[in-house]
C-alpha cells in the first residue's frame, strides 16, 4: 500500500471542532509570539469559530471567527471578527490563506452581521487586500482589560459580508477586547 504523501495531497477545508495551543503549534511552531503582535501590549479574544486547511493529515492553516459588538459613529451593530489567521511558513504563497479565509467569511455570511473586521500588520494588508478586503482609514478603539481603552495600532481592514452593504467613514469602537 503505498504511503501517503502529503505534498502530493489535495489541501481539505474542514471546520475544526477545537483550536488549542496544540493545533496552533502543528501550524506556527513553539515560538513565543506566532503572530507578530506581542509588541502591541495587547490583550486578545479567543475565536468561537474555527477553520482549518489540512494536507493529508497535517494541519497547515487556520482561521477563526467571533461575533463582536461595536459602534461605527454612533450607530451600533456587529460585526463579525476574523483572527488567528495562520499558514504554516513552509507552505506560505500556495493560497491556503485565501482557501481557510474563504471557508471562514463562507461561515460569517450565515451569522448575521453585515461586515467582517480583522486586525493585521501593515506587510499583510496587501495579502488581504487581494481576497477583497479594505482598510479603514478611521481610528479603532479597542478594550483592554480593566476597562482601558485603546486605539488599535494595527491596520484593520473590512470586508462586506451581504450584497450592497456599505461600510461607513467614521470612527470605530469595538465593544469588547480585539480578535
Amino acid at each position: 500500500m503505498p504511503e501517503n504523501n502529503a505534498s502530493s495531497t489535495a489541501p481539505t477545508t474542514v471546520r475544526l471542532a477545537r483550536y488549542t495551543k496544540t493545533e496552533q503549534s502543528e501550524i506556527l511552531g513553539d515560538g513565543d509570539d506566532p503572530f507578530g503582535v506581542a509588541e502591541t501590549g495587547l490583550t486578545w479574544l479567543p475565536k468561537e469559530e474555527h477553520f482549518g486547511v489540512r494536507l493529508g493529515e497535517r494541519l497547515v492553516a487556520h482561521t477563526g471567527l467571533l461575533r463582536l459588538p461595536i459602534a461605527v459613529g454612533d450607530v451600533r451593530t456587529d460585526v463579525v471578527g476574523v483572527g488567528g489567521v495562520a499558514v504554516a511558513p513552509d507552505m506560505q504563497g500556495r493560497g491556503l490563506a485565501r482557501l481557510v479565509v474563504t471557508a471562514a467569511l463562507d461561515h460569517a455570511r450565515t451569522m448575521g452581521p453585515q461586515h467582517a473586521l480583522l486586525f493585521c500588520r501593515p506587510p499583510l494588508v496587501p495579502l488581504y487586500q487581494r481576497l477583497g478586503w479594505r482598510p479603514i482609514d478611521e481610528d479603532v478603539l479597542v478594550e483592554q482589560p480593566e476597562g482601558r481603552l485603546v486605539t488599535m495600532p494595527l491596520r484593520t481592514m473590512v470586508i462586506p459580508l451581504r450584497e450592497g452593504a456599505c461600510w461607513p467613514s467614521e470612527s470605530v469602537r469595538l465593544f469588547s477586547l480585539p480578535m
